[in-house]
């Protein structure tokens, strides 16, 4: 790929099959491009918008080499496909985000040394390898403690909280696969997230911080804006930009982070694709986050990642969810997103539904008022 914007009709090549890559795909659409999505399942999310599919495993390395000669640039909808596929690719044709991206926000180990390297703060955390360790670092950090393996993790899998010492030897032996990470518990007083696009001219621009509520440790609610002092907003986009920087990505980033009582921001977690708290970009802005994401990947200018309401978007979770369907589809100022999977299993996103309200509104309005339509 040169340094040149693919021109309109140009193939951006997807691994990976779930929702973030349906939004993408139909974002690029938006834009005159075509998407070829690469995934193990067939009936996938992303699957049914694609121009093309290849249905294979992520380990076929002539499937691979295929996909590879097909596609103008290859990007990922979720950090968990093997970093060895995205190496494999490499090698062939542009990849965007890089291995390097990928790879550091594989491992929850590297991620918090990386943002400390750029001086974004973390809770205090220690390697574990071995009961020992486990011991160790919680003689340190002391309890209680979230114990965490170091991939593979997402929407509260592969952790436990440590409440007490016999709490050890049963989460060290459940938790796989290891290496893991204990990180000292964090008396937050709200979890915020904020998601910035970056350019391959390395222009960054990042949207307004977002508040988020979860439930049985699965995305519930995002606010945004971020009902959050000014400062704290601004330290928020400041730390994205600096993962976007530091990792010179090209494409969108989202850093999740926890809100201390005293107005400090640690960071927690770093995702180098769209993010599930930014789907309210989708309906609130004149360019959302996948579209941010698909301009970066093909080389064309950012837009800007300005908000033109303010917005709450609702996960719908499981067959909970989708019982909630035809009311959402008759709320007024409600924007109804579904995903295409066809079983509602328990704690599986489904879709989401945002509601539009008038710039300043969350500032102002009880939080009843502004979820009014949504439960």
């Amino acid at each position: 790929m040169t340094g040149a914007p693919l021109p309109p009709g140009a193939v951006i090549g997807i691994l990976g099959g779930g929702q973030l890559g349906r939004m993408s795909a139909l974002a690029a659409a938006r834009l005159g491009y075509a998407c070829h999505v690469y995934a193990p399942d067939d009936d996938s999310p992303g699957m049914q918008v694609a121009a093309h599919r290849t249905v294979a495993a992520y380990e076929d390395r002539d499937a691979l080499a295929r996909f590879a000669a097909s596609v103008a640039v290859v990007t990922f909808e979720f950090e968990n496909v093997p970093a060895a596929a995205l190496e494999a690719l490499s090698g062939l044709v542009a990849c965007r985000p890089g291995l390097a991206a990928l790879a550091t926000c594989q491992d929850r180990v590297a991620e918090k040394a990386f943002l400390g390297r750029i001086s974004v703060p973390v809770a205090p955390w220690r390697a574990v390898e071995t009961e020992a360790d486990l011991a160790a670092a919680v003689a340190a950090l002391g309890l209680p403690a979230v114990l965490k393996t170091t991939r593979l993790g997402y929407d509260g899998r592969g952790q436990a909280v440590l409440r007490t010492p016999e709490d050890l030897a049963p989460a060290f032996a459940r938790l796989a696969p290891k290496p893991l990470v204990l990180e000292a518990f964090v008396p937050f007083a709200a979890e915020i997230s904020a998601i910035a696009a970056r350019g391959a001219d390395g222009t960054v621009a990042v949207f307004d911080p977002a508040e988020n509520r979860h439930a049985h440790h699965i995305l519930d609610l995002s606010f945004a804006p971020a009902r959050v002092p000014a400062a704290v907003a601004a330290a928020a986009r400041a730390h994205v930009a600096a993962v976007a920087e530091g990792l010179d990505l090209v494409g969108v980033v989202a850093l999740e982070m926890f809100l201390l009582p005293d107005g400090t921001l640690l960071g927690n977690e770093i995702a180098p694709r769209p993010h599930n708290s930014g789907h309210w970009t989708m309906d609130a802005c004149a360019a959302s986050q996948f579209e941010q994401h698909i301009r970066a990947v093909a080389g064309l200018p950012l837009a800007p990642a300005t908000r033109h309401h303010d917005a709450v978007m609702k996960n719908l979770i499981g067959p909970e969810g989708m019982a909630a369907w035809p009311r959402l589809l008759a709320a007024p100022g409600v924007v109804p997103h579904l995903y295409g999977k066809a079983q509602a299993r328990a704690g599986r996103k489904m879709g989401h539904a945002t509601r539009l309200l008038a710039p300043g509104t969350l500032a102002a309005a009880p939080e009843s008022d502004v979820l009014a339509g949504l439960l």
